[in-house]
């Protein structure tokens, strides 16, 4: 049984379940409401499956008003609701409660507007992340972050976790590329907030919706930022016999000035499952660099040799540019394919601290040795270029206590992230997998300005409830808040 507690479900909705789902159904179009057993149970978690709950009823909208519609109604029922986008979270971002209404955005799919001229897209949210490039391609012009599940991930739920990717170290993450949204608050009002003009005037409204995690609104279209495709652009791959040495190696090329679009890192655990998956020709060694440059020829031959300077000095296993396009397909699929690759190996939970790049060898090196402590064997791979690690702590769901462990490692590799000075999260969100550990990175006065925000947008604390703050911390902030005359 795992240790993250849920809260019990109001046994008042519950009792008025079928008049709730009768409003909704009768409110909105056939087919957006679904409320059998059978079919929510598709609802009941996300990506992190350990955890799960079917959802009272699930309402799939199309339109921007049909999600102010089931908003009115959760909100009138004083129902809970759970926004969710793909269902691609790691975090248990979209974890249903018994008690709840899940808006999904997966049926807002149309593209709005393109102008290249003014390099922006508009887009429902329910697009997916993969898809947005696509319909840039002809243009000559792409969108930016890069999730590994952007095949399958959409634009909702990039915003809600601010997402980034492998090429989130040149052109940032979801924040950096997202212009404007439109967007439906608790009460089922919808209102916009910035648009495609640069330097919307008043308060960063943008900045604090982006990231927010369904706590603030629903947010059912967005403008994006676009870039021009770059001249060309080329990966290499340096494989070192040491995880320690290849984070120093990423270290230094950071502070040696140079920009990479992008810096990834695999050790060995993930690179024999990725070489039984898709056999990418990766090197057995300790660990293994992906760094990709782009430009204009010169550029990219004059980046890859200050590069392979600077890994030269640590004595590299391989150093390997890419020649050809094929070549350049090979070493980034099995980046993109390692979670998938490692699934094939068991059960395991996959975190998202970020620490400082400087401070990678030392953090390598003492997941190591939690690792040995605890018994579980541990994969890492991850943004190197920003500090975003991924490990993936390998457990069995079958064996008793296995899970339980699992959780207790991963906590203790969060807290080394906060205490080698980085964070929490970079782009999985907090959810329920960290809810408990916010106040290790925050003080009581940090949380406090969090939840008051909170209060403003979402008095009634109806949107996701029991993620990001801490359950007795939360309900203790409520309580005060209703004795306040």
């Amino acid at each position: 049984m795992s240790s993250i507690a849920m809260p019990e479900p109001n046994a008042d909705i519950l009792a008025r379940a079928p008049h709730i789902v009768a409003a909704l159904e009768a409110a909105l179009p056939a087919g957006a409401v679904i409320s059998s057993p059978e079919e929510t149970r598709a609802y009941e978690c996300d990506a992190l499956t350990a955890y799960r709950c079917p959802p009272l009823a699930v309402v799939l909208p199309r339109t921007t008003e049909e999600v102010a519609v089931a908003m009115r109604i959760c909100h009138v029922w004083s129902v809970p609701v759970v926004p969710r986008g793909a269902g691609t979270s790691l975090a248990g971002g979209a974890l249903p409660t018994a008690d709840s209404v899940v808006i999904g955005t997966m049926r807002l799919r149309d593209t709005l507007e393109i102008d290249t001229a003014n390099r922006f897209i508009r887009v429902q949210t329910g697009v997916t992340n993969l898809s947005v490039s696509a319909e840039l391609e002809a243009e000559g012009f792409f969108y930016a972050p890069d999730p590994s599940s952007q095949l399958a991930c959409t634009i909702a739920g990039n915003i809600a976790m601010n997402s980034g990717g492998a090429h989130c170290l040149k052109y940032g993450v979801t924040t950096n590329n997202l212009l404007g949204v439109r967007m439906v608050m608790a009460t089922g009002d919808i209102i916009e907030i910035g648009g495609p003009l640069l330097g919307t005037p008043g308060l960063d409204l943008l900045g604090l919706i982006c990231g927010s995690e369904g706590q603030l609104a629903i947010v059912t279209e967005a403008t994006l930022r676009i870039v021009p495709k770059p001249e060309g652009a080329r990966p290499m791959l340096i494989g070192f016999d040491s995880a320690e040495t290849a984070g120093e190696c990423v270290a230094r090329i950071i502070r040696s000035g140079l920009l990479p679009v992008a810096i990834e890192y695999m050790d060995d655990v993930c690179l024999r499952a990725v070489e039984a998956f898709v056999k990418a020709g990766y090197p057995n060694c300790a660990a293994v660099l992906i760094v990709e440059v782009e430009g204009s020829e010169a550029e990219i031959d004059h980046q890859i040799e200050r590069i392979r300077s600077i890994a030269e000095e640590l004595d590299p296993v391989e150093f390997r540019s890419s020649r050809t396009a094929e070549e350049s397909l090979a070493i980034w699929k099995g980046r993109k394919s390692a979670f998938g690759a490692m699934g094939r190996l068991g059960d395991y939970l996959c975190l998202d601290g970020t620490v400082p790049v400087s401070r990678l060898p030392h953090t390598l090196k003492r997941i190591g040795e939690l690792s040995k402590e605890y018994g579980l064997e541990v994969a890492n791979v991850f943004h190197a270029g920003d500090g975003n690690m991924h490990p993936l702590i390998l457990f069995n769901a079958n064996a008793p206590g296995e899970l339980e462990r699992a959780e207790a490692f991963g906590a203790d590799i969060l807290r080394l992230c906060v205490d080698v000075g980085g964070c929490l999260t970079g782009e999985h969100g907090v959810g329920i997998e960290k809810r408990d550990l916010m106040t290790k990175q925050y003080t009581a006065e940090d949380m406090a300005i969090q939840m008051e925000i909170k209060d403003v947008f979402d008095p009634g604390w109806l949107l996701n409830p029991a993620k990001v703050f801490p359950l007795e911390l939360s309900q203790a902030h409520r309580d005060a808040a209703a004795r306040c005359p």
